[in-house]
């Protein structure tokens, strides 16, 4: 890696010399509105150890009996990670950290004046003394240890090395560089990382509130840091840290200097998101709905010539697939190969033909749906198909008790009643669906995504669905005033679509919206 100021970098990079730290269980949780289950914690403490990340904040020991439970919880999972707990500069978080079993401590304690002075109430010769007291008692309990300096970026340099000198010279592990409100310059990160990496391991740890998390990273390895403290997704508190999936990619794509799993960093953005219910950007990098999305007719005509046409690196590597998806920048190239995924042979004609209504709903500011592709195919083709699965009707209660719904369907020309009960409405109803369709319903419910398209107490809602069964895959909207219905619809129209294929074509592989 070469400095980011111009200058040759003394400290090179390869594949051992950085290793990833994530915070998501600590940190991440510590951003507003999040709360993480016991199940929660350890589901995806074992998805950061599938992915190889080598450190594992599980929490802080110090928070009370319910974390420390949690964190109990996660050291007895036997992961291959070296576990750690968040605690302060105070003898009793360290045995707390003990009690809960872990492989390590990260040790804070405070760096800049204002943290030391009104925060603490203490002294910088205060700070120096009680950090090589702790470190060398975590030490002789066999514990690793890093300490961080917080606040670090608006310390005084001399301070902070005084601070790492003291913890390296009672036998801590590394001294951690952190930017804790996100405050600082790549300039001043390379500046002071370069002066603290003379003295021993040290980690970066920085968060985003200035947009120069990732800029931040970089400078401190650049300076001689080794360990970078990360959050999937980059969640945490204000603006957040660090993402580990970015730095996981950059630093592969940029240096081939390889940290986790790449394959696994999509199903560990997904797991996270899940369980925190912050939803990921479609615009976010490497994880994000669009990453390896084209809708442009220019790109996918490009995309489809080459795959490395338009994207910097294979979805594959992060664990994804390409999407090609169609609006009012689709082209001939991409509604051609659309339809051949669909199985539909279309003359040169009939695909202009699509592409023309594909644009117009486009401009209406509408998603074209995989539904919308096959009717407008349909159309131009002349063809006529005969629904395999129809709703009829649909009732659901969940006012005072167990949420239930009944459902009426026209199948294969039969009707067919049924009923169900779920965690609400909308499950009731799914669940009432499938068991009027029996061993038909075998279709996996992909994705599920609602938009309220008008404003007021009265709004319409527009309900998108994607459901596979087998190699096959099909995205379907529709839009009602009531949620459950718009569900109920847009699930029963996605069978429709997938329990035959469509009179006078082949059957279909897989959708473009896989």
């Amino acid at each position: 890696m070469n400095d980011v100021f111009g200058e040759p970098a003394e400290h090179t990079l390869t594949s051992d010399s950085v290793a990833l730290l994530d915070t998501t269980l600590r940190d991440g949780e510590q951003a507003p509105g999040i709360s993480l289950s016991p199940d929660e914690k350890a589901d995806i403490a074992r998805a950061l150890d599938r992915a190889e990340v080598g450190f594992i904040e599980a929490g802080s020991a110090c928070t009370g009996p319910g974390e420390r439970e949690t964190i109990k919880r996660v050291t007895s999972l036997g992961l291959d990670a070296t576990v750690t707990s968040f605690a302060r500069g105070v003898k009793g978080d360290v045995d707390l950290a003990l009690d809960c079993d872990v492989d390590g401590i990260t040790l804070v304690v405070p760096a800049s004046d204002r943290h030391v002075e009104s925060k603490v109430g203490t002294t910088r010769d205060g700070v120096v003394e009680t950090t090589t007291e702790l470190v060398a008692y975590a030490k002789d309990h066999d514990l690793w240890v890093e300490v961080i300096g917080e606040d670090g970026s608006r310390a005084d340099p001399d301070f902070l090395e005084d601070i790492a000198r003291a913890s390296h010279d009672a036998g801590a592990d590394r001294f951690c560089f952190a930017d804790t409100v996100g405050h600082t310059s790549p300039e001043h990160t390379y500046n002071v990382v370069s002066r603290l990496a003379e003295l021993g391991p040290t980690s970066t740890h920085t968060h985003d509130d200035l947009g120069l998390a990732m800029a931040n990273v970089h400078a401190s390895l650049a300076a001689g840091a080794d360990l970078v403290h990360t959050t999937v997704n980059g969640i945490g508190e204000r603006a957040g840290n660090v993402a580990l999936e970015e730095v996981a990619i950059a630093l592969h794509h940029c240096y081939d200097v390889e940290t986790v799993k790449l394959d696994e960093l999509y199903a560990l953005a997904q797991k996270v998101a899940h369980a925190t219910g912050v939803v990921l950007p479609p615009n976010k990098a490497v994880v994000g709905e669009n990453a390896f999305t084209h809708e442009s007719g220019i790109h996918t005509d490009g995309t489809l010539k080459d795959d490395a046409m338009y994207e910097p690196y294979p979805p594959e590597t992060v664990g994804r697939e390409r999407r090609l998806v169609l609006g009012k920048h689709a082209g001939r190239a991409g509604v051609k190969a659309a339809l051949e995924e669909h199985g539909v042979d279309a003359t040169d004609e009939e695909v202009a033909a699509v592409v023309q209504r594909v644009k117009e709903l486009g401009d209406r500011g509408k998603r074209v749906t995989d539904a919308d592709l096959l009717a407008f195919a349909e159309d131009v083709q002349g063809l006529e198909r005969d629904r395999q699965v129809e709703l009829l009707d649909l009732t659901a209660a969940s006012g005072g008790g167990t949420p239930t719904a009944s459902v009426r369907l026209r199948v294969d020309g039969d009707e067919r009643v049924a009923s169900g009960t779920g965690s609400g409405p909308v499950d009731a109803a799914v669940k009432a669906v499938r068991k009027a369709l029996g061993p038909n319903a075998d279709a996996q419910l992909d994705d599920y995504h609602v938009d309220a398209i008008t404003g007021g107490t009265d709004a319409v809602v527009t309900v998108e669905v994607t459901m596979s069964s087998g190699d096959r895959s099909v995205a379907v909207a529709a839009s009602d005033a009531d949620i459950t219905r718009a569900s109920v619809q847009a699930m029963v129209d996605a069978l429709d679509r997938l329990l035959a294929p469509t009179p006078g074509v082949s059957e279909p592989a897989a959708s473009a919206d896989d």
